[in-house]
């Protein structure tokens, strides 16, 4: 809970920042170097804050820790070498730059999967959860590759492969809340069903007393 707390604390005062800033801009009409940086850091913290919510939440329901304590470690890691880009001056390195890149697209991954940890599915679903799994590192694999190594050849069976991905996640992740109700109302049924045996076992086990008493 507290870090549900300090994440959403985070996110209202990134908000309040960023429209204070915006306000100012429109009623002074002077937005120069520094308001550029300040608002560029303000939404970095409200991007963080956003994913460390996701990873919370997950957290929160007991049901994984190392997702999501990977998911807010990767996301403070992201922020911190963002904010270090967008204050240093004439400082500027590509691998800062690549592992800046590389941290906020694991952390978006964590928070995304998260996200869909936390429907409850039935057999029948679950598979989905597992395919989304695969999607989503799977597509992160790829990106960092070509992220890191550069490759020259352009191959369009990649780009096809990342569009394939991309589309298969988007899909997953928009019917995970159906699959959530639809397992929801099963498994609601299936309580019902279970109280109505408990109370017809305790019907027949006091019908069974009174035949006792009578013979």
């Amino acid at each position: 809970m507290n870090l549900r707390k300090f994440f959403l604390y985070s996110l209202i005062i990134s908000v309040v920042v960023s429209a204070l800033l915006g306000i100012g801009v429109i009623l002074f009409g002077d937005f120069g170097d520094i308001e550029v940086r300040v608002l560029m850091t303000t939404f970095t913290i409200t991007l963080t804050s956003i994913l460390g919510l996701a990873c919370g939440a997950y957290l929160e329901s007991g049901r994984g820790k190392l997702m999501p304590y990977a998911g807010i470690a990767l996301s403070i890691a992201a922020a911190a070498l963002c904010l270090f880009l967008i204050w240093q001056r004439g400082m500027y390195s590509e691998t800062v730059g690549k592992l800046a890149i590389t941290f906020s697209m694991l952390a978006t991954a964590c928070a995304l999967l998260s996200l869909v940890g936390l429907a409850r599915l039935d057999a029948r679903f679950r598979w989905s959860f597992y395919l989304n799994h695969m999607a989503v590192w799977a597509l992160s694999a790829i990106l960092l590759f070509i992220i890191w190594f550069e490759p020259k050849n352009d191959s369009s069976l990649v780009s096809r492969l990342i569009g394939v991905l991309s589309i298969l996640i988007a899909a997953l992740t928009i019917m995970t809340p159906v699959f959530h109700k639809l397992s929801t109302k099963h498994e609601a049924e299936a309580e019902s069903i279970d109280a109505e045996i408990a109370r017809l076992k305790a019907r027949l086990e006091e019908l069974e007393r009174r035949k006792a008493e009578l013979t």
